[in-house]
């Protein structure tokens, strides 16, 4: 399996956003890979602020325009693409993410469970969580998601135990309080929890977090990792920069 993780630069424009997801998408596909995979609330960033007036005009419906466009181009390329996207159903919003198969067909949807991200005193009767820990059967193998903040839960690191997916892929959004590109920090303060936590997982983690600048929320440094069942770093792509991880398993 060739799998891109394409750290995509979030700007203000979500039209500049998804022409760049669409040409990373592209460029992808030209290299022959068989999943693409995008961060957390790709299209927009994490920028939700705990008013409904802003954040309600964040979301996307699921199935809607975006995952039709990216439905298209997965059933023209033959490729399967993974995205998170903060979705509206209705009057409500969830942190969720897609997984769409080469046919163009959505086979896995994930709401994710832990509920920071938005502030403790969002109105809970439009900022929801998932309930659902699923797993998907794929031409490429069996799919599980957990996004961000879901990675640090014993109880569905348990839960994802017991479903035993083949891979599980992991958007996150991620910033320093400052703003930073810090490698070294990277590396040293916070890189290591998140292998510790695939390894108690037990499942080869695909994780990949967008780039913004600081202006945007606060921005978010980027980078990406393949990591085994066993907590080794298969491939990475360094934080700070923009670009596509390619791996092939």
């Amino acid at each position: 399996m060739k799998v891109a993780l394409v750290v995509n630069r979030v700007t203000k424009d979500t039209h500049t956003n998804l022409l760049s997801i669409m040409d990373n998408t592209h460029k992808a596909a030209d290299r022959g890979v068989d999943l693409i995979l995008y961060p957390e609330a790709a299209l927009t960033g994490l920028i939700n602020n705990d008013d409904p007036d802003h954040d309600l005009l964040l979301g996307e419906p699921i199935p809607g325009p975006l995952t039709n466009t990216l439905s298209k181009v997965a059933r023209e390329r033959s490729i399967y693409i993974s995205m998170g996207i903060i979705e509206r159903e209705k009057s409500k919003l969830y942190d969720s993410a897609v997984l769409i198969d080469s046919k163009g067909e959505i086979v896995l949807k994930y709401r994710r469970i832990d509920p920071h991200w938005h502030g403790e005193r969002a109105d809970p009767e439009v900022y929801r969580q998932g309930k659902e820990l699923r797993k998907a059967k794929t031409t490429l193998g069996e799919f599980s998601y957990l996004i961000c903040g879901d990675l640090f839960d014993d109880g569905l690191i348990n839960r994802l135990r017991r479903l035993r997916p083949e891979w599980l892929l992991f958007p996150f959004a991620r910033c320093f309080e400052d703003g930073s590109y810090d490698q070294k920090r990277w590396d040293t303060e916070e890189k290591p929890e998140y292998i510790n936590r695939v390894e108690q997982a037990g499942v080869t983690t695909f994780m990949v977090n967008y780039i913004a600048d600081k202006e945007n929320a606060g921005g978010s440094f980027g980078g990406a990792m393949v990591v085994s069942s066993t907590g080794e770093i298969i491939e990475e792509f360094p934080i700070g920069i923009e670009g596509i991880l390619y791996v092939d398993l």
